[in-house]
């Protein structure tokens, strides 16, 4: 074979390849140039309900405290920095007006660690994220050129918890154990839950309450979760966003015959729908809440992939 054979065979190929994802990717019902997917859902009349849901004035924090010792999938990281800028040798900083002292704190980390939101641009297919947006174009080294998190609208729904390790009968549910459709289906009809349009759907597995202080390792390296049948049914729901008490949402070692993580494919990618990990559900399940407006404002740091973040369930 000649090189200028093996050019054109290339090319066709790239051609061919280029086409297949072209058609295997489906534009957003949104439009062609949307970049916050489910967000589009949030409106002045889902939001006044959600208000109605605040009944006995109760807040609860849904974040965890995360730290240099926080488990994370690998290899991700967090150091802090503490220090005491022009202070060295007891310095004192007399152009304040008085002898002040103060502290600052530097960050090094990767965002993916504890409670976070997963944008639409954290996990793709075949070179394709949301909306058939290709890596080539977004996935620059100094922040996603689209969907990057800062531009998500701040995140208000009515929220529901679905207590899956109840419907098992278990305080924990055991790492790899999965549900899907059927189950999620029982679970929601035996707790009295309905779910509608534009709602957040969160499952409480026991996990973050059982294992996160008492074996972080395994905390950080398994998970009960949504198998892949699941994710599909909760698209099928429309929903703002998917979350769980777990690091990772799916089930981890993954149900046997489906593709690992690959929730977050047909959530994110597929269907413009955010995923919400490591929320902290054990005190809102222990204080009897089923349902509760949450609100989140994420940080606004240009072109991130995911963010910490602390949403609020107010009830």
């Amino acid at each position: 074979m000649t090189l200028k054979s093996i050019i054109v065979a290339t090319i066709a190929c790239g051609f061919a390849a280029s086409t297949a994802f072209a058609q295997d990717c489906a534009p957003s019902k949104w439009g062609a140039d949307d970049q916050i997917g489910s967000a589009n859902l949030i409106s002045a009349e889902r939001t006044l309900e959600a208000s109605k849901l605040i009944k006995r004035g109760k807040s609860m924090p849904l974040g965890i405290v995360i730290g240099p010792d926080t488990p994370a999938f690998p290899p991700r990281s967090l150091n802090l920095q503490i220090v005491q800028p022009n202070q060295q040798g007891g310095q004192k900083l007399s152009a304040f007006g008085y002898e002040g002292n103060y502290n600052d704190d530097i960050i090094q980390t990767w965002i993916g660690i504890g409670s976070q939101l997963d944008g639409l641009g954290h996990l793709g297919e075949n070179g394709r994220y949301y909306n058939c947006l290709d890596e080539k174009e977004i996935s620059a080294i100094g922040g996603l050129t689209k969907l990057g998190t800062h531009a998500v609208p701040p995140l208000v729904a009515r929220a529901v918890i679905v207590d899956m390790a109840k419907h098992f009968g278990k305080d924990v549910l055991a790492a790899g154990e999965h549900f899907g459709e059927a189950e999620i289906k029982a679970a929601m009809d035996a707790q009295e839950i309905t779910v509608n349009e534009g709602d957040i759907v969160m499952f409480h597995t026991g996990w973050t309450d059982g294992m996160l202080e008492s074996n972080p390792a395994a905390w950080g390296s398994s998970e009960p979760g949504l198998d892949n049948e699941g994710a599909v049914y909760l698209a099928s729901l429309n929903l703002m966003a998917v979350g769980a008490d777990t690091w990772g949402l799916e089930a981890i070692p993954a149900k046997e015959g489906d593709k690992v993580f690959y929730g977050h494919v047909t959530l994110l990618k597929d269907n413009g729908i955010y995923i919400l990990e490591a929320m902290n559900t054990g005190p809102l399940v222990r204080d009897g809440v089923k349902e509760f407006m949450f609100v989140l404002g994420q940080p606004l740091i240009k072109g991130t992939v995911q963010a910490m973040i602390n949403p609020v369930a107010l009830y």
